[in-house]
């Protein structure tokens, strides 16, 4: 019984660790305190939101935040989350991913970025994070690498592969700001790439085997 209690505690302390770290709230009508009160306050610095600044999730709140949302681009829905909250400028992006964004973003630069030096695989994660922020692709970092076609390592298998150790603290640079292609949304292998239309992008950086374009 005891052992048992022990491992409830410790999932527990995991789950809470996780949120923590990875997650941030979701605040809607009924919601009320301090972030609350922020949300209110980005709203009206926007002139979507004429109400008291009282820390009230209400009516009013949750209509100003629809307009928010339909003018940014974001889902509908009326509930600040962590995209909306990132968009506000309340949460860093480090903490509005959760852990299954920094599992894929890390086993993306793995697959992809296999063999590369280390700020290879690290400018790699990047041009995923600028197609995140990018209007022309999903705003999800799910959305980029599952987009239909967008890597050839969900199809030929490198994907599945082992997470190596080196990826996976290129992720967590990447979630934590660094950015050596700011601005690249696509990259290639020169040796390789027999596509025009690529090779016509302008070069933001070469680095390894791969040259990163806009």
């Amino acid at each position: 019984m005891k052992s048992k209690k022990l491992v409830l505690t410790i999932c527990f302390f995991v789950m809470f660790a996780a949120v923590n770290v990875y997650g941030a709230g979701v605040y809607k009508r009924g919601s009320r305190g301090e972030t609350v009160t922020k949300i209110q306050s980005v709203l009206q610095s926007e002139g979507l939101y004429t109400g008291n600044i009282d820390g009230i999730y209400g009516e009013r709140t949750e209509d100003a935040v629809l307009r928010y949302q339909a003018r940014e681009g974001l889902r509908e829905d009326g509930i600040a989350g962590r995209e909306t909250l990132s968009h506000m400028g309340l949460i860093s992006e480090a903490e509005s991913v959760t852990e299954n964004d920094l599992y894929l973003l890390s086993r993306i630069i793995s697959a992809e970025a296999r063999g590369e030096p280390y700020l290879g695989q690290v400018a790699v994660g990047a041009v995923i994070m600028n197609r995140v922020r990018h209007p022309s692709f999903p705003n999800t970092i799910a959305g980029v690498i599952y987009q239909n076609g967008a890597f050839s390592a969900l199809s030929d298998g490198q994907f599945d592969e082992p997470i190596s150790e080196e990826s996976r603290r290129a992720a967590r640079d990447v979630l934590a700001g660094v950015n050596p292609v700011s601005g690249a949304i696509y990259y290639y292998n020169p040796r390789t790439a027999t596509n025009r239309w690529i090779r016509s992008r302008p070069v933001v950086r070469e680095i390894g085997g791969h040259v990163f374009c806009t």
